[in-house]
């Protein structure tokens, strides 16, 4: 693979459930959906989607009130919101069965969609995912991101903040907030799809037991550890998180023709 790139796709629009909604998109191949994490766009995930879309054509979408897609005062306020929208735009999408790659919050949302909507998601990947009762208070949620700040690339923080200011200090403690309520493991137990936890190695912000703990839950999880990655592992480390990416659905479709 060669180093991605930080141009990626072309944007496409569609209307979903009367919400302009975004997405980048390019590459070629069996399609491949980057769900963003809390208060990011589709912006911060181009090195990662580069990579990707050297065998998939990659979709890195931007939630209700994230980056160039619209969003309401009251919606989306709950990690249910993000679900039902990202499954709405599935179906018109024609992605329906897709496989989804989730980061941080967007892991969560992705596990989530699993059990909600049944026959949706395809193979799932989640990043650094949240998603397990342990998600403390916001702020000591704030206080591990701040922690893992000098981790992350300089680049990265420039792209973060412009991405942070579109949803706005309100909804994104809103969305802080549910975590707290949100995934159970009786819940996660109900995820039934191939599953592939990514760890961070270096990540302040969700530890490794707290991946382990999700595995417990999941009845076909497997875990891959990025050694030395921050967070933002999907920005840091493009290259790695596409190979353990590419190769679990290269072999999930392996089994499938044999």
């Amino acid at each position: 693979m060669g180093n991605g790139s930080s141009c990626f796709g072309q944007s496409h629009f569609t209307e979903v459930n009367g919400l302009r909604t975004h997405a980048l998109v390019g590459g070629a191949g069996d399609p491949l959906v980057i769900v963003p994490g809390l208060g990011c766009a589709s912006w911060m995930y181009t090195r990662l989607a580069g990579q990707l879309a050297q065998e998939r054509t990659v979709y890195v979408y931007d939630p209700p009130g994230h980056g160039w897609s619209a969003g309401t005062w009251a919606y989306p306020t709950r990690i249910e919101h993000l679900t039902a929208h990202l499954a709405a735009w599935l179906r018109q999408m024609g992605l329906s069965g897709a496989a989804l790659l989730g980061h941080s919050l967007g892991g969560e949302v992705i596990l989530d969609l699993a059990v909600r909507c049944p026959g949706v998601a395809g193979a799932l990947v989640a990043c650094a995912p949240t998603g397990v009762p342990e998600n403390p208070s916001v702020p000591i949620q704030l206080l591990r991101l701040l922690a893992d700040l000098p981790r992350e690339r300089l680049e990265l923080l420039r792209l973060g903040f412009h991405a942070y200011s579109v949803p706005g200090v309100r909804r994104l403690f809103l969305l802080a907030y549910d975590q707290r309520r949100h995934l159970t493991g009786p819940l996660l137990g109900n995820v039934t799809l191939p599953t592939l936890l990514v760890s961070a190695g270096r990540d302040p912000v969700v530890h490794a037991w707290t991946i382990r703990e999700i595995q417990r839950h999941v009845p076909q999880a497997e875990v891959q550890v990025i050694p030395g990655a921050p967070h933002a592992l999907t920005d840091a480390c493009p290259h790695e998180v596409a190979r353990v990416t590419l190769d679990f659905l290269k072999r999930l479709e392996s089994l499938r023709n044999n």
